[in-house]
This record gives C-alpha cells, structure tokens and sequence, in this order.
C-alpha cells in the first residue's frame, strides 16, 4: 500500500477490497489514528488505477456536476443518504470518534467533494450502497475496473511491493 500511495498508510484495519490480482484496492481505517488524530475516512482507495481515475474526473469538474445532479435528483439524494448512514454505521464497528460524530466522508450526505473515498466505499461495500459510486464506477470503466488486473501500469514495479 505504501508503494502505490507513495506514502506510509497510518491506522490501517484491514483491506476492505482486493484487486482482480489480489492486491490492495480500498483499505478499511480506523477512525482514529495512532497519534491520537480523529480520521473520518474509513473506506481509503489505494488501487493505483482507480486512484488515477477519480483524480482525472475531479479535475475535470465532475464534483459539483454530481453535487447538482443531487440537487435535481430526489431518488439519488435519498441514495445517498443512506450512503452516508451506512458509512456511519459501518465506522462505528470500529470505534466511536466524538470528533467526527455524524461526519461521513466524501462530502457526503449533500454533496461531492472526494470520488476517492466515494468510489472506496462502493468498491469496499459492493453495487447498490452508494449510488454515487455506482454511477462513477460505470464513467470509469473500462479503463479502470476493478475485476480486470491492470497492475503492471502501475510504475516502478510498485505493484509487486502493495501485496
């Protein structure tokens, strides 16, 4: 994980999601650090890929049109929702953080500020926990899709140190 992040992983719990080849996708954190730091991102995207991927649309506008699609879409915004509930919930496994109580992670419940945790969350979940996700994942496919091992474009051999 740290070779595909290009960093040290801090509070890691476990991997939430594999890769078609077995490598890390999305790690499962704890809400709160070692060093005592309050860590709202439970669902943390680490597939080099994907990572990529949800950099590219973030930098090309695609939040705030998905924030607006929220707006506009009553059955998307409920949606998401209980995206946001689910986040909470599945967190609370791991602890209660009073620091971060009822702040999920990716701008959710209102709006989109981070496909990186976003599209974590639905690739650590699975189809129909998040319909942003949802609805990101099928943008980004083909060309970074989960259950198709793209590892060897990751640089500097970087996939075979993630196992």
């Amino acid at each position: 994980m740290a070779r595909q992040l290009g960093r040290e992983m801090r509070g890691v719990h476990s991997v939430a999601r594999r890769c078609a080849c077995g490598r890390p996708a999305v790690v499962r954190t704890e809400p709160r650090l070692p060093g005592g730091t309050p860590f709202p991102t439970s669902f943390y995207l680490t597939l080099p890929t994907m990572v990529q991927a949800a950099s590219h649309l973030e930098a090309g506008g695609r939040l705030a049109e998905l924030t607006a699609q929220l707006a506009e879409d009553d059955t998307l915004a409920e949606g998401y929702r209980r995206a946001h509930e689910h986040y909470l919930a599945r967190r609370h496994e791991l602890g209660v953080v009073e620091e971060i109580e009822g702040i999920s992670a990716g701008g959710m419940p209102t709006r989109v500020k981070c496909l990186h945790a976003i599209i974590g969350h639905g690739l650590a979940e699975g189809p129909g926990v998040n319909p942003v996700a949802d609805l990101v994942l099928e943008e980004i496919a083909p060309g970074a899709e989960i259950d198709v091992c793209r590892c060897e474009v990751v640089p500097d051999g970087a996939a075979e140190e993630s196992r």
